[in-house]
């Protein structure tokens, strides 16, 4: 048994790990118990369920981006079409990275997207909120022609989900993602300018 008290960050970092090197078919809860000295029933205490417990381990790997697309957002010193290239080019990247370097913990993230978990929800809510700010200082500023700004995100959100949206992940490895991505921005920025 341990010595120290178990907390849900000490779960969600074991399960983390096991993840990272067994990926997500084969990470058991009894597997994070192991590694913590602990019964399963004390990881159950913190999380009801395997999912519960996989969605805290995706919700703060996907909050450690959340930053940098924030960031993107908010920069004042570009104009609304540089913001809304800047915001997307760094949430391609970000993806493509987290695939990249990150297998296991993105094919657990392909998992919990298949399943329209909360934290996928949650993510796809966020990235639409970025955007919908980004094209809103975009129409009030004049950049952008008028329209509702929430169905505009929507809009680009799923006409760029080949190169976000997990589904499309074995695309990213393509070397002309990159330039197709800017392409499509490139689309957008022109499909949306004001006239």
């Amino acid at each position: 048994m341990r010595g120290e008290p178990l907390d849900a960050e000490m779960i969600v970092s074991a399960t983390e790990e096991l993840l990272r090197r067994h990926g997500p078919e084969k990470t058991t809860v009894l597997d994070v118990a192991r590694l913590l000295g602990v019964s399963h029933g004390s990881v159950y205490r913190h999380f009801p369920s395997k999912a519960a417990l996989r969605e805290a381990v995706i919700r703060r790997w996907l909050d450690r981006v959340r930053d940098d697309f924030t960031a993107a957002v908010q920069n004042a010193e570009l104009s609304p079409p540089d913001r809304l290239r800047g915001l997307l080019t760094t949430m391609f990247a970000a993806k493509w990275a987290k695939a990249r370097e990150d297998p296991e913990l993105f094919a657990t993230f392909r998992v919990l997207a298949a399943e329209h978990s909360t934290v996928s929800s949650g993510h796809v809510t966020f990235l639409l909120t970025q955007i919908r700010t980004v094209v809103g200082d975009g129409i009030a500023s004049g950049h952008f022609a008028a329209g509702e700004p929430e169905a505009i995100a929507r809009a680009i959100f799923n006409a760029t989900s080949r190169f976000h949206d997990p589904t499309h992940a074995a695309e990213w490895h393509s070397p002309e993602t990159e330039a197709e991505s800017a392409d499509v921005i490139s689309l957008i920025l022109d499909g949306i300018r004001a006239r």
